[in-house]
């Protein structure tokens, strides 16, 4: 069974505590270096068959929007907490786009959540 693949983009260049999350509830994490990473999710999702892609910014919507109007993800935006994030995946979005939260929490639940859900 392979493991659950999650792209982080962040605007500022973060995800790195996201991605310890990730992989300490048993998933992959792809960061997207650099600033305005969270503009590059969509495609990075695609070149990397991942399974999900989870966008931050200011707002928490622009990653996600470019995204589906890319390759026609799902998404949901404009979150702002973990438990929104959850709600989200289990309505079936494949990019979720938050405000700015790089933490560990927020990774872990979302990997275990996907694989609760029978994704991996």
């Amino acid at each position: 069974m392979s493991k659950v693949k999650i792209v982080i983009g962040d605007r500022l260049g973060k995800g790195q505590n996201i991605a310890k999350g990730i992989e300490a509830a048993g998933g992959t994490a792809i960061v997207i270096p650099g600033v305005g990473a969270d503009m590059k999710v969509g495609d990075v999702m695609v070149s990397e068959s991942a399974d999900l892609g989870l966008s931050f910014c200011g707002s928490g919507g622009a990653g996600a929007l470019t995204a589906k109007t890319k390759y026609g993800f799902p998404v949901e935006y404009g979150l702002r907490s973990v438990d929104a994030g959850i709600t989200a995946l289990r309505s079936g979005n494949k990019v979720i786009g938050f405000g700015f939260m790089d933490t560990e929490e927020l990774g872990r639940r979302m990997a275990e959540e996907y694989i609760k859900l029978g994704g991996k």
